[in-house]
């Protein structure tokens, strides 16, 4: 018994262990977890599973279709019909009352039916094709956004970790000036308000400090809802911010030729060209004729006492071919008006394509300067963050030594810890911006 109890108690230590484990990820196992498990994703899969069954649908409609029918009848109680009584002998003028037919009445049959010719139903086929391939261009737009949001979504929370270890640093800094600043005050050196500035400066950070830790909080939510994993799952990030920014700064993107054909938005748009005229060819099959071809057979049995499978029964069949043809003759211009609809459509679906052309070849203009810039925006801020730790180390010596105010020293501890928030955010301007050229170029390699 003792030794049960300890293996339970293992188990269980086992099983809590293993659920505190953390997820750990690098950015590439990231975009590739999130490929899989995003809850925008597997409904992405779904669809196109969807369109395949809708495929067969629409192609088992022209394929041979068998139906079966059972039809029982017990009349109880059966009509009653008056005949004249000389045809059973009786006196003319006079009536008998007969009931024809038996009680009870089975009828089984089974019918097959085939579809030989209908303009619609080819039709159909190559709709069924084309939705399927929008399923597929759906499934393919929804990996790039995912993989744009788990980007960005690892960024957020690489700049919350960032900004709260130069947080607590910083703090630890202006702790020490506080302090330093006290004694000083105390032994008649400096002014009490060059405490209260050290103090005011401190309480900001701090409170700057408790508001990135409780943004990491929601951002580490956040890509754990971009990955598909529970929000209170613990993460861990195994890539820092400025190496992925290193790894972000990729100059030939810069130089990479559009590809319009080769781009998911131009794709989707050319594929609603092709389904507007699809609908064009539908509405003008409607003025095809329609053959269908069925055969049927029939097996009829009745009798009064539910005898239909013994050795008595009487059982009477029979069998029947047919071909249907359906000829549209005249619909009021009906068909016609249907059709005009669908041309029209169709020069507009014509007009959206050229448009999202000019509109895709903007948008990698307008990406590559983005992501110029934020390359120049990071070498500007990168050099103007050593510039203010020069100043703001010039500025704390010269304070301490009494050549400076305590006015002077706070502007240069607030510019340093502004240009070291410009410096972080520099970083996710280029990871944010070669994502969006990336995007808008259609052009993916691993991050």
């Amino acid at each position: 018994m003792k030794k049960i109890i300890t293996l339970s108690l293992f188990f269980q230590m086992v099983l809590i262990h293993a659920q505190e484990i953390a997820y750990s990820f690098t950015l590439d196992e990231a975009i590739a977890y999130a490929m899989n498990n995003n809850y925008t994703v597997r409904l992405a899969d779904l669809d196109i599973e969807e369109a395949e069954q809708r495929k067969w649908e629409t192609t088992a409609m022209g394929l041979p279709h068998i139906d079966g029918k059972v039809d029982y009848s017990n009349f109880l109680k059966q009509a009653v019909t008056l005949i004249p009584s000389e045809i059973v002998g009786g006196t003319p003028g006079e009536y008998e009352t007969v009931i024809f037919g038996t009680k009870q009445n089975l009828n089984a049959t089974v019918t097959l039916n085939q579809l030989l010719f209908d303009g619609s139903y080819l039709v159909g086929l190559q709709s069924a094709k084309t939705y399927l391939k929008i399923s597929a261009l759906a499934k393919e737009k929804t990996n790039q956004s995912v993989r744009e949001a788990v980007i960005n979504s690892y960024g957020d929370v690489l700049i919350a970790e960032e900004t709260i270890e130069i947080l607590e640093n910083n703090k630890k800094i202006l702790q020490k000036n506080l302090n330093e600043t006290k004694i000083i005050f105390e032994n008649g050196f400096t002014e009490e308000q060059d405490v209260e500035q050290q103090q005011i400066t401190l309480s900001n950070i701090e409170n700057e400090l408790n508001k990135a830790i409780r943004y990491l909080s929601i951002a580490k939510q956040m890509f754990n809802i971009t990955l598909g994993i529970p929000v209170t799952q613990e993460v861990i990030l195994t890539e820092d911010l400025e190496s992925l920014g290193l790894r972000s700064t990729d100059l030939a993107l810069l130089t990479t030729q559009f590809d319009l054909e080769n781009h998911i938005d131009y794709q989707i748009a050319d594929n609603e060209l092709t389904t507007n005229e699809l609908k064009v060819k539908y509405e003008k099959s409607k003025a095809l004729p329609s053959l269908n071809a069925f055969l049927n057979y029939s097996a009829f049995a009745n009798n009064d006492n539910n005898i239909f499978f013994e050795n008595d029964g009487n059982w009477f069949d029979s069998s029947l071919f047919g071909v249907s043809l359906k000829l549209p003759i005249f619909s009021s211009l009906e068909r016609s008006s249907r059709t005009q609809q669908a041309k029209i459509n169709l020069l507009q679906s014509q007009i959206s394509l050229d448009e999202t052309a000019q509109k895709l070849q903007l948008q990698v203009d307008t990406a590559k300067n983005k992501y110029q810039f934020s390359l120049d925006q990071f070498q500007t801020t990168k050099q103007n963050l050593v510039l203010a730790e020069r100043i703001a180390n010039k500025e704390q010596i010269k304070f301490f030594e009494g050549l400076s105010t305590s006015f002077n020293l706070a502007n240069a501890q607030n510019q340093l810890f502004n240009t070291q928030q410009s410096y972080l955010q520099a970083i996710f301007g280029i990871i944010q911006s070669k994502v969006e050229l990336e995007n808008a170029l259609n052009n993916f390699n691993n991050y």
